[in-house]
């Protein structure tokens, strides 16, 4: 590897079924195919080992060309994806990982996941899920969860499921908490996966137009550490036992956002934050998504 990467050890998060997900990963939402794969290999020489990308997110192939072609290789690196809604199905969500697959470039997937619930057709949702757990008997993936899954998406899905899901990757950020959801995760034993950990997504708060990094409460925590606000809540959620994957495509953000293990934050400054739910949602509702307004042909490999 780059004699640039940090000394600095990722601690693991164990899945409930004994598979380690590094506690930090670079997410790719959003990042355009052809700064996807500078992105990720930026990320690599900082020392990640973990990156998150999705069938909907039309970059899976440069993530994998980006780990392929990296000094860490690919077994040093967990990948994560997820089926997309139009994908849903038994037989659907079997092709679908099919076509992840080859545009990644594995035979296996470390963790994958279903990135929405499909609350109108929650029997496809159903049989999506049947298909994950039978990837996962054949040794095609390591582990299977869900994205955006609410509390009543989790009690039908729970209810049906053999394989209880190893993680529930939702919005989670000061501004945003889902305190209900992440109580719910943890009762079964399903990892709480912050996507927008650092609150990417602008508020409106008081009246006035900010966001968690001028929020003056983590300004002011993150001035204590010589830290950034970013870094600060990065921080924050490993405390909290979150897994975070904050999104970049500046190396030197990345490479910020990653060194996050050196310092600790106090109670107080851990309860601080906790104060600043808002209870306002950044993403989509997921009790609106539908395959009429959110339906999208996932290609071919």
């Amino acid at each position: 590897m780059s004699g640039n990467i940090p000394d600095i050890t990722i601690p693991d998060i164990t899945l409930n079924n004994g598979v380690e997900l590094p506690a930090l990963g670079l997410g790719v939402f959003q990042t355009p195919p052809d700064e996807t794969r500078a992105a990720v290999t930026a990320a690599l020489e900082s020392g990640y080992r973990h990156i998150d990308t999705a069938a909907a997110y039309g970059n899976e192939r440069q993530v994998g060309e980006a780990v392929h072609a990296s000094a860490a290789g690919r077994a040093a690196v967990f990948l994560e994806t997820k089926i997309w809604i139009s994908d849903y199905g038994y037989d659907e969500t079997l092709h679908g990982f099919g076509k992840s697959a080859a545009k990644l470039g594995v035979d296996q997937i470390d963790l994958l996941i279903l990135h929405q619930a499909l609350p109108s057709a929650f029997d496809r949702t159903l049989a999506a899920y049947r298909a994950l757990e039978k990837l996962y008997a054949d040794g095609k993936v390591r582990a299977i969860g869900v994205s955006n899954f609410m509390t009543g998406h989790l009690t039908r899905l729970l209810e049906a499921a053999s394989v209880v899901p190893a993680v529930n990757q939702i919005e989670v950020h000061p501004y945003f908490q889902q305190r209900e959801v992440q109580a719910m995760n943890a009762e079964h034993g399903i990892v709480t996966q912050a996507w927008s950990p650092i609150g990417g997504i602008t508020f409106y708060r008081d009246g006035q137009h900010t966001s968690t990094l001028e929020d003056p409460v983590i300004a002011s925590i993150a001035r204590a550490h010589s830290k950034s606000p970013a870094q600060v809540m990065l921080r924050w959620h490993i405390q909290e036992g979150r897994q975070v994957i904050p999104k970049s495509t500046k190396p030197h953000r990345i490479a910020e956002n990653f060194d996050v293990f050196g310092f600790e934050l106090t109670a107080q400054e851990t309860a601080a934050i906790d104060g600043l739910d808002t209870g306002k949602r950044g993403g989509p509702e997921p009790d609106a998504i539908t395959l009429e307004n959110f339906g999208r042909e996932i290609p071919e490999a």
